[in-house]
């Protein structure tokens, strides 16, 4: 035990590695928020609507209007601060409040992947990237060290590692194995895509993206982690994502995934490319190589940092099991479906039209879902539980307000997942409007009809 603590957690290795995987995740992250901004999407997705779908618990992180550019503004600044390792500590921590508080703005836009980077950007707090190839190295000498603590690279390996683990261990389950499911879906309507569109409809073809999928999700942590495979493992990686960016629009995430499995690399590679940096930018890169190996000593604020880096790591290990304890389908209740790693594991479209009731008279009208939601949200909204709730709450205040007395909200909803017919969805005798919302499983969900077996 001793000699595995020594190995992967204490002893001093070169620092190049973590000051590459700083310098790349700046950059990108640069990248994305000026992508998002080009694209109009801040406009579109977090000024133009008139209601906002919040996460449980943070209900008050909202857009603040036309200020809202300022939060990009802000979280894009500290990317390239984060990329200079120029005052690192305040750039990171800046980033991930401002990079989370943009992810928690709206529900409608969860992604993976921006969960990812929140994560990563919160681990990236606690390490010293900013001690070897920086300006904050540069400008202070006495910070600044060519060797850290293994476990400050390891950390990061094992984040992708249980990212890419649990992605795999979710797709063992009967649709995704067996019926090639939501892939059989998707794959067809690529038909035009250079090279591969031609055999995207082949039924044979599908199953062997579902398996290699599942199969690449699994092993890919471990060949990257053995020398022999890792040059190998690489090559599939790049072909991996970038086929799957050619195929899905999942914007940077295959990029940053690319670049993050670097950091298995020993550190050879990193000096090569820092090497034709510095070349670059006329920068002595022998600057930076003092030597010197940084030794955190054991202090109430050091042992307090550890604490929370193991929790955080306890946290992502178990956090992908939550669901064992909501009965029902998980892909059809999704009670403890995200923030686990389910990458495209569903196809899932629904239907939702509400019925205002007003108990006093008994006078009912239906709404137009058009009058408060974009066309993203109310197809959002109209299979996942929890949005129906809270856009039913938000349809009572909002009629009560405007005279309405005690309101109640019915839904009649259906929904379809994974090629299967729509069946009803919601119970549609239950007032949502009295319904709070919870972890507590939600009753008022239809029971699945059908059975996928696995995990």
């Amino acid at each position: 035990m001793n000699r595995f603590i020594n190995k992967h957690i204490s002893a001093p290795i070169e620092a190049a590695p973590l000051a590459v995987f700083r310098i790349l995740f700046g950059v990108m992250m640069l990248l994305s928020i000026i992508r998002f901004w080009s694209y109009g999407w801040i406009e579109k997705l977090y000024i133009q609507p008139k209601f906002f779908f919040s996460y449980y618990g943070f209900e008050w992180v909202k857009p603040l209007g036309v200020y809202t550019y300022l939060i990009f503004i802000i979280c894009g600044l500290s990317a390239i601060f984060v990329a200079l390792g120029y005052k690192y500590k305040l750039a990171i921590l800046t980033f991930f409040i401002s990079f989370t508080y943009i992810e928690l703005m709206d529900k409608t836009t969860y992604l993976n992947h921006y969960y990812f980077i929140s994560l990563l950007s919160f681990l990236m707090i606690f390490l010293p990237a900013n001690a070897y190839f920086s300006l904050d190295a540069k400008y202070h000498p006495k910070k600044a060290f060519q060797k850290i603590p293994a476990w400050t690279i390891n950390g990061i390996k094992l984040l992708l590692g249980i990212v890419y683990f649990y992605a795999g261990l979710a797709k063992l389950n009967s649709d995704w194995l067996l019926k090639a499911m939501p892939l059989k879906i998707w794959l067809p309507s690529k038909f035009d895509t250079p090279l591969l569109g031609q055999f995207l409809h082949e039924e044979w073809v599908q199953y062997a993206f579902s398996w290699f999928g599942a199969g690449y999700d699994l092993a890919i942590p471990f060949l990257l982690l053995y020398k022999k495979t890792r040059p190998y493992a690489f090559v599939v990686v790049v072909v991996f994502h970038v086929m799957t960016r050619v195929l899905f629009p999942i914007g940077m995430f295959p990029y940053v995934m690319i670049i993050s499995t670097l950091i298995f690399f020993d550190s050879s590679l990193h000096h090569k490319l820092l090497g034709y940096l510095s070349s670059l930018l006329h920068i002595p890169k022998n600057l930076f190589d003092n030597g010197r190996s940084l030794v955190i000593p054991s202090t109430f604020k050091t042992n307090a940092k550890r604490v929370v880096v193991t929790l955080f790591f306890a946290i992502q290990l178990l956090m992908p099991w939550r669901y064992l304890v909501y009965p029902g389908e998980l892909f059809w209740t999704e009670e403890g479906y995200r923030f686990s790693w389910r990458v495209m594991l569903m196809e899932k479209s629904g239907y939702a039209q509400f019925k205002v009731v007003s108990k006093d008279s008994g006078r009912w009208f239906y709404v137009d879902n058009s009058d408060f939601l974009t066309p993203f949200q109310e197809k959002q909204m109209s299979f996942q539980p929890d949005f129906i709730l809270e856009y039913a709450h938000y349809l009572k205040e909002h009629f009560e307000r405007d005279g309405h007395k005690n309101v109640q909200i019915f839904v009649d909803s259906r929904v379809a997942l994974n090629g299967r017919l729509s069946t009803t969805y919601i119970d549609p005798e239950v007032d949502l409007g009295q319904v709070q919302e919870s972890f507590e499983h939600k009753k008022w969900i239809i029971p699945f009809t059908d059975e996928i077996k696995g995990i």
